[in-house]
Order: C-alpha cells, then sequence, then structure tokens
C-alpha cells in the first residue's frame, strides 16, 4: 500500500494508507426526463394488483390458521428477518390491539438466548418471503422439539419453512413492484395484508368490542372517549349549586355565583329533580322583562331538564349537549335524585372533545 503526505485538514486515522480515504459518491445516472408519477403510478397499480391476486387464496388454510390462533392458549409469537420482520413487528402489534395476545422476537436473537421467551403455549408466526431464510430455518427443529404450533406466511409453499408448519399461508406476488424485480415492495404490502386480515377475522370471531380496544388503547383520544365515565368528571357534594322551588330569582342567581357552573339544580321536597335553570334561561328570563327581585325560581326553570347516569361514557353526554346544544347536564341515580352536575368544560378538561 502506497503513502501519502497528509493533509492539514486530514484526521490523523485517514492519512497513513489509501484504504483509509473515503470513498467518492456514488453517481447517480438519473435522466432529467424522468417521470415520477408514472413509476409511483406503476408500483400501486402492481401492489393494487398483488393484493387482488391474494383473494382468491384465502380459503381452507387461512380458515385453519385462525382456528389455530383462536385456540391458541399462550401468545402469538411473531418472527421475521429484515423487511419481513418489520412486517411482523406491525402484524404482532395490531393483534396485540385487537385482543390476541402476540409480540415480536428477532429470529437471530432467538438463536441466542431470546428462544427463552417462547412456551410450549404459544403458537409462532413465521414470515419469510423465499420460505428459506437460514435464521428462521435454525429455529424449526427447537420449535419442533418443544411442540409449538408453527403457522407459516411465505412465498413459496414447497419452501422449508411452509412443510415445516402447520399450515402456511400463501403470501405469494407474481413480481415485486421494484422495476429489478429485487426490493421486497409487493410481496410486503401482501404479508401485511394478510397479517391484518388475521387480526381482523380473530377481532370479529372473539367479539371484541370497541371498549375492549379502549383498554388496549388508555393513553390515546380513543381510549379516552371510550373509557371516561360521567362519574369520573362530574362535580359532586358541596360542588353542587341547588335550591328549592319558591326560592326568589334574586336567590337563586346569588347560589348560581356561589358554585360557578352557570346553573342550579331545583330540588324537590322529595330530593328529586324539579328543574334547573341556566344562564341562557336568565338571559330568555330577562328578554321578557320579568323583575328578577319578584319572580321565583320555579316560574322561570327549566321543568326537570336533561339528564345523564353516572355510569353513562362520558361521550355519550357529550353527544346530548351537542344534540340539544346546552353545555350543562344534572346527574342524576336511578331514582332521578341529583348526584353530580357535569359542564362540558369538564368533557374539554378531560380531553374528551
Amino acid at each position: 500500500m502506497r503513502k501519502i503526505e497528509r493533509s492539514r485538514m486530514m484526521p490523523i486515522a485517514l492519512y497513513r494508507y489509501n484504504l483509509a480515504l473515503p470513498l467518492a459518491p456514488f453517481q447517480w445516472n438519473m435522466s432529467q426526463n424522468h417521470d415520477f408519477i408514472q413509476s409511483a403510478q406503476r408500483t400501486i397499480s402492481l401492489e393494487r394488483d398483488s393484493v387482488d391476486a391474494l383473494l382468491p387464496r384465502i380459503g381452507a388454510d387461512f380458515t385453519l390458521a385462525c382456528e389455530l390462533l383462536l385456540n391458541c392458549k399462550g401468545r402469538v409469537v411473531v418472527v421475521g428477518m429484515g423487511k419481513s420482520g418489520h412486517i411482523g413487528r406491525k402484524i404482532a402489534a395490531t393483534l396485540a390491539s385487537t385482543g390476541t395476545p402476540s409480540f415480536f422476537v428477532h429470529p437471530a436473537e432467538a438463536s441466542h438466548g431470546d428462544m427463552g421467551m417462547i412456551t410450549k403455549d404459544d403458537l409462532v408466526l413465521a414470515l419469510s418471503n423465499s420460505g428459506s431464510t437460514a435464521e428462521i430455518v435454525t429455529l424449526l427443529p427447537l420449535i419442533k422439539r418443544l411442540g409449538i404450533t408453527l403457522v407459516s406466511m411465505t412465498g413459496n409453499p414447497e419452501s422449508p419453512l411452509a412443510k415445516a408448519a402447520a399450515v402456511n399461508l400463501d403470501a405469494s406476488v407474481e413480481h415485486e413492484a421494484c422495476s429489478l424485480n429485487l426490493a421486497p415492495t409487493s410481496s410486503t404490502t401482501v404479508s401485511l395484508v394478510l397479517g391484518d386480515a388475521l387480526a381482523i377475522a380473530l377481532l370479529e370471531a372473539r367479539g371484541f368490542t370497541a371498549e375492549d380496544f379502549a383498554f388496549s388503547h388508555p393513553g390515546g383520544a380513543l381510549g379516552r372517549r371510550l373509557l371516561l365515565k360521567v362519574e369520573n368528571v362530574m362535580h359532586v357534594g358541596e360542588e353542587l349549586p341547588q335550591v328549592s322551588p319558591g326560592t326568589s330569582l334574586s336567590g337563586a342567581l346569588l347560589e348560581m355565583t356561589r358554585k360557578g357552573l352557570g346553573m342550579t339544580i331545583i330540588l324537590g321536597d322529595d330530593g328529586r329533580l324539579a328543574g334547573v335553570f341556566t344562564d341562557g334561561d336568565l338571559r330568555r328570563t330577562l328578554d321578557k322583562g320579568l323583575d328578577v327581585r319578584q319572580v321565583t325560581i320555579d316560574q322561570v326553570m327549566t321543568v326537570h331538564g336533561k339528564t345523564v347516569r353516572p355510569d353513562m361514557l362520558a361521550a355519550e353526554a357529550l353527544k346530548i349537549m351537542d344534540d340539544h346544544k346546552i353545555n350543562v347536564l344534572v346527574v342524576v341515580d336511578g331514582n332521578d335524585r341529583p348526584v353530580g352536575v357535569l359542564h362540558v368544560h369538564d368533557l374539554t378538561r378531560a380531553g374528551v372533545i
């Protein structure tokens, strides 16, 4: 190797030999007239055609795979290398969030200790377009020895992985969207769609509900809308503004001011809800020219008013507010006795809106 002179700007580690010099950047030979739109449309068409070709292959094998996953007593362990691994991670996440306990294990790491994460009660879902990925094939004898159910998703039904599986899902494609037919494109799209089909089929078979889904997503807006109940955000106890029938309107206004909710409950002698009076009712009263010092609250209140129950979803209460164009609801128990007040601002602070 030929020594070269060190430049003032050259790092010490690079100056000794030619091999230490950085390589010149690759020069792309790109046409000035390349049609990006045509390229994108071709890619989308090829991937769409590959997905369409998947439809007639959804049959007895797919049903068997669903039954195996549905009857799995442990978790569904998804494995895959390279791009299949990326798709596998997405499939595992989708399964886990739709009622099928699942996680992803990198097959290379499985050969170096992570195989201990898999139990006899689990099911392995292995993804490999070729069906002969070395890191996965290496695991097959151990999977068989442990008696673990294996479901494969490959592009080659004659491959070692497909033949070792209890059932193989055919994810083959005629042509990758890559013009060189090399980069995993159509094949990964088909695998992803097939994984989604599995997850949704299992979701429907389990009778998985929107509330079940929310329990898997408690931190997001969806979880708040599907899990938060009126009793979690309503005002209770001393915070409740309330007056009796016969109270002067001016006295009711003082109670509204003290409690700061822009309304007051009118409580009947039997402890049940008689009516409500809000800021909107006050405006309507003033428009009629009534004297607030002479009028009693039961003369101007809204009789009973709209109510909700404590165990109702906060999102349902919000819909009632939207439908009736009101900002506050009285929360009542099974005997129509007020136990709380819910204001639209409470729903805003809780992130329901």
